[in-house]
């Protein structure tokens, strides 16, 4: 550890700090402000806890998504590592990729300006107490927030609570995954406390953020995964550990574990009514239309131009972005450029995380049957009559989407996705302007048939692959989540009912019929509600594990589309081409993809590796279970 040294800043960064909107927005700097200045100033000290914040990144607007470590997506380009963790060959000494997945060192030097705050807040010489209390409640919200990344991603951790100075002695063992989620709960109970009546600001802690995250704590807990017993009955990796307790909890019951988690998301639900929440309260399903609509805006947060921004009442804590942050970032990766990062090559974007067959599929038809590929109907026409939230999600061969780029408009004039290949009415074919063979960029184009379209600004002024970037929030928790959680928690106690209430609310608001299985049908059911409302916002990485059906989800391998167009007898093809069922056959084929990585799954990647050179370091460390 290294002794306190704090971040100093300069006259237009603490302007900048008065600005509500932009307060993630401040650039680092190198200079170095005293302990003393620091801790005495409200703006000092405030632009302190800002620079704990900006530890958080572009949030799930990197580059490279978490959900190509899932089912949901590909990562189109190869030579990044993915493979390495997706194909289960993932090794202390060699992790892959680390820039999906937060490294340990990252975490805990986080953790460790939290610490610097919590010690010196206290005794912080300013006179606004109000401020003072503020700080102190984000602060123990943001370990809070930086010890869950821990806890889920390698269970249980060391536990550190304090700043060390140089010469002590930083050998701590691993605190059990029960301990680990019981100092997380008490951080944010200390959050929720501190930060009761004070005026929320959009992107930092409330009292209902530290609520919210707490119920979702008390949720993984309880999950059959973090239960000792049903871990090592369903893994043997799992059951041969020796150190279950670090990633499990073996005292108690799982059904208090459901209970506690029940009675942390009501407690949310309860505190929020009427703040948070979009489109609650509905007693039937709204028309396709609005429902496509409806999620398309909570996707955007309120943060276009396009969309109801009513829909920004569903972000309980949020990343936000702002016209300073795109200035003082001329060319980040993520956030404000998810556009770029992850849009058709055919719009000169780059193509990044790209929805898989299998996350397509899941989406139900619009009268909440199960899409089936043996249906005749279905495997003619896929992409019809499907739940509005896939429209919202997901841009496949066909879609409509934004003008095209002047140097594009001769292969495409009418704004439709082209990711298949098209009769040319000469005996050969075109190749979709989207598509890995096409005549822009090829070698950005997708290889799974599809883009993704969820937290892309749809707004037309918005040129992607240019720097006029957008402003779309990432959304660490949401109210639906809590939600979401409830139900999931009121299935798992049995309150069937409670559960069918809330689940039909979140289906009526996107034009879903409503549902009324029961048991292992209605289990089944949530969890795919919950994959298809949640998707690309980094939660089927973890549900997955939790649930236990990695094995069968995540280890599928990779099913992409191949769409063609064959021309009608008679009929004159569209030159340039566009999608037009009046004029061409359309026909669906999905393939197995091995191009980049054969995906596999082995137990061991229910956690992630500690790295060599963490346990080098810390000789009290106990690696994770299979490394």
């Amino acid at each position: 550890m290294k002794k306190r040294i704090l971040l100093g800043i300069i006259s237009a960064a603490i302007l900048a700090v008065s600005c509500n909107d932009d307060y993630l927005n401040i650039a680092p700097k190198d200079e170095r402000a005293s302990s003393d200045i620091t801790w005495a100033d409200g703006a000092l000290s405030q632009a302190f806890v800002f620079g704990i914040y900006a530890s958080l990144g572009n949030a799930g607007f990197e580059e490279e998504g978490l959900s190509v470590l899932t089912d949901e997506a590909m990562f189109t380009h190869s030579n990044r590592g993915i493979n390495i963790f997706n194909e289960g060959t993932s090794a202390p000494g060699s992790l892959g990729n680390t820039r999906i997945i937060p490294t340990w060192n990252e975490l805990y030097s986080a953790i460790r300006d939290t610490n610097i705050a919590i010690e010196n807040l206290p005794e912080a010489t300013f006179d606004d107490a109000v401020l003072k209390e503020t700080l102190l409640g984000e602060s123990y919200f943001l370990r809070a927030y930086y010890y869950q990344q821990l806890l889920r991603y390698f269970g249980g951790v060391p536990l550190v609570d304090r700043t060390y100075d140089l010469n002590e002695d930083y050998d701590l063992a691993r605190s059990s995954f029960e301990e680990t989620v019981g100092f997380i709960v008490n951080d944010l109970d200390q959050a929720a406390s501190m930060l009761d009546g004070k005026t929320r600001v959009a992107g930092r802690a409330s009292r209902i953020a530290a609520m919210a995250l707490k119920a979702r704590v008390l949720l993984y807990a309880a999950s059959d995964l973090h239960d000792a017993a049903t871990a090592g009955n369903n893994s043997s990796v799992l059951g041969s550990f020796s150190d279950i307790n670090l990633v499990a909890i073996s005292t108690g019951s799982q059904a208090e574990r459901w209970t506690t988690a029940k009675d942390a998301a009501k407690a949310v639900l309860d505190e929020a009514a009427g703040t948070y929440g979009y489109k609650f309260g509905l007693t039937s399903p709204v028309t396709a239309e609005e429902g496509r609509e409806n999620y398309i805006s909570l996707a955007l947060g309120g943060g276009s131009a396009v969309g109801d921004t009513d829909a920004a009442s569903d972000l309980i804590w949020e990343r936000t972005h702002s016209e300073l942050y795109v200035e003082e970032n001329e060319w980040p990766l993520g956030g404000i450029n998810v556009g770029v990062n992850n849009g058709p090559n055919g719009y000169h974007n780059w193509a990044g995380n790209t929805p898989i067959q299998q996350l397509v599929d899941d989406y139900e038809m619009m009268d909440g049957s199960k899409f089936d590929w043996n249906n005749a109907t279905h495997a003619a026409d896929p992409f019809a009559d499907r739940d509005p939230r896939f429209y919202g999600t997901v841009l496949y061969d066909g879609a409509d989407w934004k003008p095209r780029p002047d140097d594009v408009l001769s292969f495409d004039t009418a704004d439709q996705v082209q990711t298949g290949s098209y009769d040319d009415g000469s005996g050969g074919t075109i190749a979709g302007v989207d598509t890995r063979q096409s005549p822009v960029e090829d070698w950005n184009g997708s290889r799974t048939g599809y883009y993704v379209r969820k937290f892309i600004d749809p707004d037309a002024a918005l040129v992607d692959n240019r720097s006029n970037a957008q402003l779309v929030p990432w959304p660490f928790i949401r109210y639906t989540e809590v939600v979401l959680n409830y139900v999931e928690a009121c299935i798992e106690t049995g309150d069937e009912a409670e559960a069918l209430d809330w689940l039909n609310q979140i289906r009526y608001r996107v034009g879903m019929p409503a549902i009324a299985d029961t048991g292992d049908a209605l289990r089944d059911r949530y969890r795919n509600e919950r994959r298809v409302e949640l998707a690309y916002e980094e939660h089927r990485f973890f549900d997955a594990r939790r649930w236990m059906i990695a094995q069968e989800t995540l280890g599928r391998g990779i099913k992409v589309m191949q769409a063609a167009a064959t021309l009608k007898p008679g009929a004159t093809p569209h030159v340039p081409y566009r999608h037009d069922k009046a004029v061409y056959d359309y026909t669906y084929t999905v393939v197995n993809n091995t191009d980049i990585e054969t995906r596999t799954w082995d137990d061991k990647m229910y956690y992630r590796a500690i790295e060599s050179d963490e346990i080098s370091k810390n000789s009290l460390l106990v690696q994770n279970p299979g490394y």
